[in-house]
């Protein structure tokens, strides 16, 4: 989930607000961006893929906010490390770091069969059941 911006690194670019899918972050006019919607991300780090300036963190976790300072950021060395383990911009061409994103495709695959496996055991479950009575009081 996106927890930060840190204004002294950003540009005020808004790649970041543009690149959101889910409309995370708002412009703001002669200021950084602002995380307006916290809750929506999808910590898909497509913000902290296009910002350049690496002023974004984002943590792994997409159900629930970890609160960190920038200087815990700073410190845990984390700010970039998707954009260049991604092999983007400044690190494109360096061999150890090869945008290797070609390989979701496969990793949709496998989630996707998993999820119409655990779609077709809960459809059996739900067709064992047996059908309330018609003037029985469905549970609410």
């Amino acid at each position: 989930m996106l927890e930060l911006v840190l204004a002294d690194r950003c540009t005020g670019c808004n790649a970041c607000v543009a690149a959101c899918p889910t409309n995370v972050l708002d412009a703001q006019p002669d200021a950084p961006p602002v995380i307006a919607r916290q809750g929506d991300c999808q910590t898909c780090f497509l913000c902290e893929l296009y910002c350049k300036a690496d002023a974004l963190y984002v943590a792994p976790d997409v159900d629930s906010a970890r609160p960190i300072t920038p200087a815990e950021a700073i410190g845990g060395g984390t700010l970039g490390r998707y954009r260049r383990e991604s092999g983007w911009d400044e690190w494109a061409g360096d061999p150890r770091h090869a945008n290797e994103h070609w390989r979701m495709g496969e990793m949709f695959g496998i989630a996707a069969r998993i999820d119409a496996e655990a779609r077709v055991k809960v459809r059996l479950v739900e067709s064992s059941q047996p059908a309330p009575e018609r003037d029985q009081a469905l549970p609410i």
